[in-house]
């Protein structure tokens, strides 16, 4: 990981899509040293739907000054960052490329609430699911209310998740929600689809991330910290959730994160701290059982008896994840191994915790993609 790089994440209505992934890539190379990059691949959900751009990989290449590269947009909807960074980690692996350049983006906030919705929608099955109007949130809800049915869990007590996240974003400059919550604020908060609340929902903004990858002997050779993937795994579940056995167990989850244990030879008593997918509450609590950190039904018990704070025994969401930072979808991914590389480096500020070994997973649809990192600094 050579260099890294973002914008912060908000409502920026006075910067294109392209502007805003060139800004990032601009400060990754900066941070980088200037390599001579051989590769882009772009994250992007969106770019078509929402800004009336596709074919991203030349556009941002383009405009970034490094036409004539290989140069591709990679959509996995939630995942598409993530599954950027995966191909970019594959390309330097297998030593096809040396300096390769991953970038997310999302330009969400130009259009009316209905139209990013049905966007958003497109992540789910279009025929059995979409057309009859389930919307991303309503979907979760109804995962949520099953969740809340099958293992007595109260509703109120999924508050721990965005309390976490919106603290640990105070104190990120590139975060939308710099504001701590209440518990009060939470209960008194709008229902979006019950039992979800607003503020169990990730907000639509515009942002962009970039990171560089390179050989470990690269950086080595400059002197700078060795951040080096050391986990990689992908898989998919059914798109449609009423298609699984268990709508409650992200089996994609579980496979992408047992590859990437596997590959690092890490069990989840080995991670310091971990980077999940809070687009809702009820994801984060799947995702920390799907992982291995919590029983299949207890993930919402470990996090208020563990501690998921910066202090507690697993820290998520480290710089406020997506809930307190932001999330525009297909650029969320490569913020969330920014995120990781911060604090491996030792740079994430008033946030910094003492770690060596990070995990980062990001979601597509309702848990139909999911893309595990596992990243470690060498000592």
């Amino acid at each position: 990981m050579l260099g890294v790089g973002q914008v912060p994440v908000q409502e920026l209505w006075d910067k294109s899509l392209r502007e805003l992934a060139v800004a990032s890539i601009v400060a990754a190379l900066e941070d980088a040293g200037q390599p001579a990059v051989e590769a882009l691949y772009v994250g992007n959900m969106l770019g078509g739907e929402l800004t009336g751009q596709a074919h991203l990989g030349a556009l941002v290449a383009d405009f970034a000054g490094l036409a004539g590269i290989e140069a591709l947009r990679v959509e996995a909807a939630g995942a598409s960052g993530g599954l950027a960074f995966r191909l970019g980690y594959l390309a330097v692996a297998s030593g096809v490329h040396d300096i390769v350049l991953v970038t997310g983006v999302e330009k969400m906030t130009e259009r009316l609430d209905p139209e990013v919705t049905a966007a958003l929608a497109l992540a789910h099955d279009g025929d059995f699911e979409m057309f009859p109007g389930a919307t991303p949130a309503a979907l979760a809800a109804m995962i949520m209310q099953r969740y809340i049915h099958e293992y007595g869990v109260a509703r109120g007590d999924f508050a721990i998740f965005p309390l976490t996240s919106h603290q640990n974003a105070v104190h990120n400059p590139y975060a939308m929600y710099r504001k701590a919550l209440t518990r009060e604020f939470y209960d008194k908060a709008e229902m979006t689809a019950a039992p979800l609340n607003i503020l169990d929902c990730s907000p639509t903004c515009d942002g962009a991330a970039s990171v560089v990858l390179a050989p470990a002997q690269v950086a080595r050779d400059l002197g700078r910290p060795v951040v080096r993937v050391s986990g990689s795994g992908v898989a998919t579940d059914t798109i449609a959730v009423h298609d699984r056995a268990d709508p409650l167990w992200l089996a994609a989850a579980a496979r992408s994160a047992a590859l990437a244990y596997q590959q690092a030879g890490k069990d989840p008593a080995e991670i310091d701290f971990f980077e999940l997918y809070d687009d809702f509450s009820i994801t984060a609590a799947l995702a920390l059982e799907a992982c291995g950190f919590a029983a299949r039904g207890q993930g919402v018990r470990f996090a208020h008896e563990a501690g998921i704070g910066l202090d507690g025994r697993l820290p998520i969401c480290t710089m406020g994840g997506l809930k307190g930072r932001g999330n525009p979808d297909g650029a969320t991914g490569v913020y969330q191994i920014v995120d990781v590389v911060n604090q491996l480096r030792g740079t994430a500020g008033a946030n910094q915790l003492d770690c060596r070994v990070g995990m980062a997973q990001a979601i597509g649809g309702s848990g139909a993609t999911v893309v595990t990192h596992i990243l470690e600094v060498e000592k």
